[in-house]
């Protein structure tokens, strides 16, 4: 067993044996270590009843939408989201998240062109899930040069409502092998299977349509949206 696969056996099946409420975001969210047997790892604790209520995301789904983004990113093959859980915890049902080691003085801000690649990745995903709360800080960079992303609480809402930090390809096309990964979920959609299928049972209806739409809008037009030239990033 590979130790990443056992990091994500710990998250799902281990014992939370400690959980510390971390000061940063507006919804309840600890770092928790998880124990199975000797072997322990952390997590990031994100429970349903900690959530603030919001007007424009039903109350309580938030944890799902984590989840969902999960599974999707999973399903297309770009591994920039952490291990992902519905669990229980200390405070009741919610997702753990596998913790990324990383240096907290890095975020979107502190990428250069050699990460543009990943980002791209990530700018096109925000596109096909609505991410709605795009932040600096939600890209990490773990020791090995590796792009994650987190905080995908706000997706998936069948309105449209893009909000990101991300301009830096604005009317660049969306590199082919990404546009391929989209066009296969487009026909896959019809019939949900496997991750799909379990995306379809976590989100509403309503929203699986909208992700529908959304992927044929991007497979459409091809391109990132935003004003050619309006690079926002400030280093």
């Amino acid at each position: 067993m590979s130790l990443d696969q056992l990091a994500c056996d710990i998250i799902h099946q281990g014992e939370i044996v400690s959980c510390q409420l971390t000061p940063m975001g507006s919804n309840y969210t600890f770092v928790v270590q998880v124990q199975l047997g000797e072997q322990t790892s952390l997590g990031i604790y994100k429970p349903r009843d900690g959530e603030s209520p919001l007007w424009d995301f039903p109350s309580g789904t938030l944890y799902k939408r984590e989840y969902a983004a999960y599974l999707l990113s999973q399903h297309l093959g770009w591994d920039f989201i952490p291990y992902t859980v519905i669990r229980d915890g200390p405070y009741g049902i919610g997702t753990v998240q596998l913790f990324v080691e990383h240096d907290p003085k890095q975020n979107y801000y502190s990428l250069t062109d050699a990460d543009a690649d990943q980002l791209k990745t990530i700018a096109c995903f925000d596109l096909v899930a609505n991410s709605t709360d795009r932040k600096p800080n939600h890209l990490l960079m773990d020791g090995d040069g590796k792009l994650w992303s987190i905080d995908h609480g706000l997706t998936f809402h069948s309105d449209t409502k893009i909000r990101t930090v991300i301009w830096d390809f604005c009317g660049q096309r969306i590199p082919k092998r990404l546009l391929k990964k989209l066009s296969a979920l487009y026909h896959e959609l019809d019939t949900p299977q496997g991750l799909l299928k379990e995306l379809q049972e976590t989100i509403d209806a309503e929203e699986m349509d909208a992700l529908r739409r959304r992927v044929r809008w991007v497979l459409s037009e091809g391109v990132y949206p935003g004003v050619p030239g309006g690079y926002r990033r400030r280093r």
